[in-house]
C-alpha cells in the first residue's frame, strides 16, 4: 500500500531552505518517492491551516516511506529544513 509524507510549513529563513531543496529530490527518488504537491496555492475553506506551504510526497509504501526519513542521506540534509523552517510533518497510509 502507498503511504505519504505530508508537510506543512512556513519556510523562515530561504538561504538554508534552498540548499536543502537542491539535495532533497534525490534522497527521495533513492526511495522511490514522488512529489504529488511542492508548495502550490492554498486555498482554505475550513478549520485552521497553520503554515502557508504543504508539500505531499508518495512513496510505495510506508516502509520506502520511514526508510527514506530516517536514511543517513536524509538525515544528513534534515538539519537545513529544521533550521529554516517551522511545521508538522507526518506519514500517512494510503487507501487500498
Amino acid at each position: 500500500m502507498k503511504a505519504y509524507t505530508i508537510t506543512q510549513l512556513e519556510v523562515t529563513d530561504p538561504v538554508p531552505y534552498e540548499a536543502y531543496r537542491k539535495d532533497v529530490l534525490a534522497t527521495i527518488a533513492a526511495f522511490g518517492g514522488r512529489f504529488l504537491v511542492r508548495g502550490g496555492k492554498v486555498t482554505k475553506l475550513e478549520g485552521d491551516w497553520p503554515f502557508p506551504r504543504t508539500v505531499v510526497i508518495e512513496f510505495p509504501s510506508r516502509e520506502a516511506a520511514e526508510g527514506w526519513y530516517h536514511s543517513p542521506a536524509y538525515q544528513k540534509i534534515l538539519p537545513l529544513r529544521l533550521k529554516a523552517s517551522r511545521g508538522n510533518f507526518i506519514i500517512v497510509d494510503g487507501a487500498e
